[in-house]
């Protein structure tokens, strides 16, 4: 599921999010994707894990975006159904 709401740094394609709780994790930009009109970001955290955090994406000026969570449960399962199926397209 998707976490609270996160403040963002840009550097080339990896980027920190900061959660509420004050921890940081640095990710890597996997990719963004459309579905159903909107935009998505993947992102991969740079700590050895398998886990991939899925996210809204907005671009807020020519070289700015924030990322926003998923709040919708369903909604969430269809992101992640759709960054799934990109994934296998790709193998």
């Amino acid at each position: 599921m998707a976490e609270d709401k996160k403040n963002v740094q840009s550097e080339e394609d990896i980027i920190t999010l900061e959660f509420d709780d004050g921890e940081d994790v640095e990710c890597e930009i996997m990719g963004i994707f459309d579905y159903d009109g909107s935009e998505y970001i993947a992102l991969i955290p740079l700590d050895d894990s398998d886990d991939v955090y899925i996210y809204g994406y907005r671009e807020v000026g020519e070289d700015a975006f924030e990322i926003v969570d998923i709040l919708d449960d369903d909604l969430f399962e269809k992101v992640v159904g759709e960054f799934e199926a990109i994934m296998a397209e790709s193998e």
